[in-house]
């Protein structure tokens, strides 16, 4: 069998005028979200230098003291916005807390909006480093972030609309579910990973399922990323592409379609001796939009596979295991210690 790649589509041809370059557009995602789920694109609408703005930001905010990072710790605040430390979350079950540190941005909502006043799905207002930066490079920060974050939610609605047609629903199927849709945008950083380290414990992001409905992920020039692929039981390497967006779905999208389409298992680890940079924006939806089944994704007669549920619940409840699971291991860790002592 021959090695199994990750295709990328350009997208272009879903804006075309021409039907028949929009339906080989739609074909060809249809085709992979039924194999693993996962796909880059190319010719999509999100300007170069947005995106290249926005690596250079990250940069330059992950190389700040670990003291003006901790100034915008998401620890100060209960609805996940800031900066996340290195060896905070564990996605893969017995492996190590992982080797990349974060900083999570939203739309930059009021403490008086509904979401935020109701604890909706981790909305609220966004927190920015208040040392290391002077003024001037913290408007560039900012702006440039959240330009970027507006742009790529954008994008994610076009690919919506393709995911639409792809089930053979109507282009605007989706639309409620993104009229006041919370997306997360994450900068991530994962330091080059000791070469003595163990590779079966460590991870930049250990295997897991993305949450939401579907990721957007931008990556920088260094690889790292593997995807599942239970037809060879191998893992793929997705390359990096200037300018592409490796595009996944969620587990709230496999719900959605009753299995029909794929949340694939993926990972990061970084063998490169290099940092690497990237940034996922991941589409959660409408925190009260109801899911279920879409009628298209059974046969007649057949039983959906999940019962109808709210965004916010399904969401939350995988946060709440992979964050639980690292407090745990440190748990374990501060117990060890103290038995030694």
């Amino acid at each position: 069998m021959a090695p199994a790649t990750i295709p990328i589509i350009d997208f272009s041809g879903f804006y075309s005028s021409d039907p028949a370059a929009k339906t080989a557009v739609v074909d060809q995602i249809r085709e992979q979200c039924g194999i693993n789920g996962f796909f880059q694109i190319t010719g999509h609408r999100v300007n170069p230098t947005l995106q290249e703005n926005v690596l250079y930001w990250s940069k330059q905010f992950f190389a700040l003291s670990d003291e003006a990072k901790q100034t915008c710790s998401k620890d100060n605040n209960t609805w996940n916005r800031g900066y996340e430390m290195l060896r905070s979350q564990i996605l893969e079950e017995g492996t190590q807390p992982e080797l990349k540190e974060g900083f999570y941005i939203g739309a930059d909502i009021p403490t008086d909006h509904p979401y935020f006043v109701n604890k909706k799905l981790n909305s609220g207002p966004n927190q920015w480093p208040v040392e290391g930066f002077d003024e001037e490079k913290l408007e560039g920060f900012k702006s440039s972030t959240m330009s970027y974050y507006n742009a790529t939610v954008s994008l994610a609605s076009d690919v919506l609309q393709a995911l639409a047609l792809s089930l053979s629903l109507d282009e605007t199927f989706f639309s409620k579910f993104m009229d006041g849709a919370v997306a997360t945008m994450r900068l991530l950083h994962y330091p080059v990973q000791p070469p003595d380290s163990d590779a079966k414990l460590t991870r930049g992001i250990g295997a897991h399922t993305d949450f939401g409905a579907i990721t957007l992920l931008l990556q920088d020039d260094v690889d790292g990323l593997q995807v599942w692929d239970k037809h060879t039981d191998t893992w793929i390497d997705v390359e990096p592409v200037k300018g592409a967006y490796v595009v996944n779905l969620g587990n709230l999208m496999q719900r959605w379609t009753n299995e029909k389409y794929i949340s694939n298992v993926h990972r990061v680890i970084n063998r490169s001796g290099k940092e690497r940079f990237s940034i996922p924006i991941f589409i959660s939806g409408n925190p009260d939009y109801v899911v279920e089944c879409i009628p298209s994704c059974k046969a007649v007669g057949e039983a959906s596979k999940f019962p109808p549920t709210t965004v916010e619940a399904a969401v939350s409840s995988g946060y709440a295991e992979s964050y639980g699971r690292a407090q745990r291991f440190k748990q374990g860790l501060e117990r060890a210690v103290a038995a030694s002592a």
